[in-house]
């Protein structure tokens, strides 16, 4: 295997294992629509093998950023839409990141009269709202019936992604989001079905994930988690404690044939991760990056190690709207700026120059 060889994931056919993260970005105003300048965005990047796309939010209390976008509601669909032709036009893949913020968010986010997560347990730390910091509020404790209230939305917003035209879904379970939050114990304490034990802990997740492949075919639905992460206070400590959860939750859907299960972690060739792809049964997607920046001889190295079947790149393509072709020829890369990172306009996100190789 190489990194620049096609795979099959799933349903979802890919031209090489090079796979674009899934990258919160920010540029999709108030009204969550994506346009014209995230279209050209994502279109640019449309020759690594699969693109992710930012998290998008499944219901309006789920947002958890300004300027996110979502894929509640007919205009945002049609947004999407156009997203997935231009990539597709350019002979891309895409897949939709459906994303509850779950406690990562404010009212003013919102616009909603709460925010919700497993238990009332607030995040230390601020928010960024449209009206400046604030203190992450203490979240509404959703009922059993809330929680599956829940589960059907996400369904909704994965049902929208696959009209819009999207290759298929990715399920967040990572980074401190709502269905991780019901994977740890720190951020979980429910005493309900979803709460107590490992098991108990996953099988929210598994009901989502389950029901979103029953609704759009397990083969075009990936799952990112991102065990023992420990960000927006999501603390997964234990180490048994998190085998015996992640154990748990791939256990149960090993038997739905999902797509691919992505792992951030810093560590993929290492034991908890390879454990968990066994468990799984399936592609892996690694990533590595978070706190470093994955490297052309990094992603190499895990597909020829046989580590993975293919590699999540963030900051790289962010830079390197052309990142295969840069890497396929060994060429000098552009550099990330992080002061664009979060911005607005063009700066930064769709103005990185491209690589110009001289005629011969």
């Amino acid at each position: 295997m190489d990194l620049f060889s096609p795979i099959t994931l799933g349903d979802l056919e890919l031209a090489n294992r090079v796979v674009m993260a899934p990258l919160t970005r920010m540029r999709s105003g108030a009204a969550g629509v994506p346009g014209d300048l995230v279209i050209e965005h994502y279109a640019q990047r449309a020759d690594v093998g699969l693109i992710i796309t930012e998290g998008t939010y499944p219901n309006v209390e789920s947002r958890a950023y300004p300027g996110q976008p979502g894929i509640t509601d007919d205009e945002q669909e049609a947004g999407w839409r156009r997203v997935a032709d231009e990539v597709h036009a350019r002979g891309g893949r895409i897949v939709m990141q459906v994303m509850h913020g779950g406690r990562v968010s404010h009212t003013d986010i919102t616009g909603t009269d709460r925010i919700v997560a497993p238990s009332a347990i607030a995040i230390q730390g601020e928010a960024h709202t449209p009206k400046g910091k604030a203190a992450y509020p203490v979240p509404h404790a959703l009922t059993t019936e809330e929680a599956r209230a829940t589960l059907a939305d996400i369904v909704a917003a994965s049902k929208r992604a696959i009209a819009a035209g999207l290759d298929g879904v990715e399920v967040h379970g990572a980074n401190g989001y709502l269905l991780h939050e019901f994977l740890s114990p720190a951020s979980n304490q429910r005493d309900d079905v979803y709460g107590g034990s490992p098991e108990n802990r996953a099988r929210f997740v598994v009901e989502v994930v389950t029901a979103v492949a029953e609704a759009i075919g397990a083969g075009r639905v990936g799952l990112r988690i991102s065990p023992a992460h420990n960000i927006q206070d999501v603390l997964e400590t234990d180490p048994d404690d998190v085998r015996a959860t992640y154990g748990a939750l791939l256990d149960a859907l090993r038997p739905l044939g999902l797509a691919y299960l992505s792992v951030l972690h810093s560590e993929p060739a290492g034991d908890l991760v390879q454990e968990l792809r066994r468990r799984f049964g399936g592609p892996l997607v690694a990533n590595s990056g978070f706190g470093t920046v994955t490297t052309r001889a990094e992603a190499v190295q895990l597909i020829e190690a046989a580590h993975a079947d293919a590699v999540a790149v963030g900051r790289a393509v962010i830079a390197n709207p052309d990142l295969v072709a840069r890497w396929a020829g060994e060429h000098p890369e552009n550099e990330p700026n992080p002061a664009t990172f979060y911005a607005v306009g063009a700066e930064g996100y769709t103005d990185y120059p491209t690589l110009q190789l001289s005629q011969s």
